[in-house]
């Protein structure tokens, strides 16, 4: 009876949220592919609520790089108040080729506009609104920079990482300035959310790594330009000899993220509909999630339900897993499931968690209904001990992969599965 009513109330949620996309977010037409994408979250929702970006300021310039997967002569710019409770009032926006830092080239941007030729928008509490399409090239070899500032002081509240660093915060209001003034680095990335190109050639396949901290790269050595499994991934496909088209693996991955519970970041179940099947041109899927799901499992037997949120079972977690792929598929995407990695020694380890592991990971590589299995598990487990990461793979925590883990991790997928 319990597994049914935390189901029910996920499968409510994520409803909800698939109407919210449908009536706020612009129809992925089949000419834009997505190029870009990070998953956002509550920033009120997190231990940064209070900190000094905890309001944006109208007198500031919000400078934010992205890193285009796809390349393209003409590209459109996402911009998020999923989470604001007040509407967000974007007064200008630009985007440019980016130099490194905050410097974009003065030869190379272009300003932004908004239904139709209007240099500003307003974007409702819980909504997002796509720019008009702006002339700029799109190259996966260069980062482009993207510009923002508002009309008025507005709390800060729809963030994401991807990567840390990626957005500086400069005094002033000249959006397409070659520098900002008195950059400082924000500790989080705000309201930019995605960047499309429009689709050449016709075949272009979107990926989506859809899952918890392991997609998002925590364990990466590199904070500037992180390497997580989905960018190597896509690095793959991009140099194999048998690639025939443009390739984009964006990564939708946040860090302790759970599929059944809002905690850190909204419940897998329901941003599943934004962050994965609203994304432009979307082919295929990857969905690897749980490991939280299991964790807090072992943590909620020793802290209330108001820190924890309560815990699943592994039925849970395949009902819920069963969800997904349902809906992916019923929308013509391709879903491949990962299993889940052993985190042996780590604290959300015991028995009776890798028992629910085990169970979840028999279902996946039973097939129920998926169109692939990425057996992740075995790629990076310890020969020794199957219940812990081979130590050449473990960042340290017993539950990340390092650089190496996430490279093997990209080289457990079958190319194959994602050229169909």
């Amino acid at each position: 009876m319990r597994a049914r009513r935390l189901l029910a109330h996920g499968a409510t949620l994520a409803a909800l949220c698939g109407a919210l996309a449908a009536g706020l977010v612009s129809t992925a037409h089949a000419d834009w592919a997505g190029a870009w994408a990070a998953a956002a979250q509550d920033l009120a929702m997190t231990a940064d609520a209070g900190g000094p970006d905890a309001t944006l300021q109208a007198a500031a310039t919000l400078r934010q790089r992205v890193h285009p997967l796809l390349a393209g002569d003409r590209v459109r710019v996402r911009f998020s108040n999923a989470f604001g409770r007040e509407p967000l009032h974007i007064a200008s926006a630009s985007i440019a080729r980016s130099t490194g830092g905050d410097a974009i080239s003065p030869v190379a941007v272009q300003a932004l506009h908004f239904n139709h030729g209007r240099s500003g928008v307003v974007i409702p509490p819980g909504a997002q609104a796509w720019s008009d399409e702006a002339a700029i090239a799109a190259d996966p070899r260069q980062a482009l920079a993207v510009s923002f500032r508002l009309e008025r002081n507005t709390p800060a509240r729809t963030v994401h990482r991807q990567p840390l660093g990626a957005t500086s915060v400069g005094n002033g209001t000249e959006v397409s300035a070659p520098r900002l003034q008195g950059p400082r680095p924000a500790a989080w990335n705000h309201v930019v959310t995605g960047l499309d190109v429009q689709r050449t050639p016709a075949d272009t396949r979107v990926v989506v790594a859809f899952g918890d901290s392991i997609t998002e790269g925590v364990g990466s050595t590199n904070d500037v330009a992180p390497r997580p499994y989905p960018e190597r991934l896509a690095a793959r496909l991009r140099e194999g000899a048998a690639a025939s088209s443009a390739v984009a693996v964006l990564n939708l991955g946040i860090g302790g993220n759970r599929l059944l519970a809002d905690r850190t970041g909204p419940s897998g179940l329901s941003r599943f509909e934004r962050d994965v099947l609203s994304q432009s041109g979307v082919t295929h899927a990857i969905i690897l999630i749980g490991i939280n799901d299991i964790g807090v499992g072992v943590l909620a037997r020793h802290l209330p339900p108001s820190v924890t949120g309560g815990s699943a079972s592994a039925e849970q977690l395949i009902a819920g897993l069963q969800q997904l792929t349902a809906r992916t598929r019923a929308r013509g995407v391709k879903v491949l499931l990962g299993t889940l990695l052993p985190f042996k020694g780590s604290g959300y380890w015991n028995d009776d968690s890798e028992v629910w592991r085990q169970a979840v990971n028999r279902w996946i590589r039973g097939r129920q209904g998926v169109d692939g299995v990425i057996d992740f598990d075995a790629a990076l487990r310890d020969e020794n001990d199957h219940q812990a990461l081979n130590p050449t793979y473990d960042s340290g925590d017993h539950l990340h992969p390092n650089d190496a883990g996430n490279a093997a991790m990209a080289a457990a997928v079958d190319l194959r599965e994602l050229r169909e």
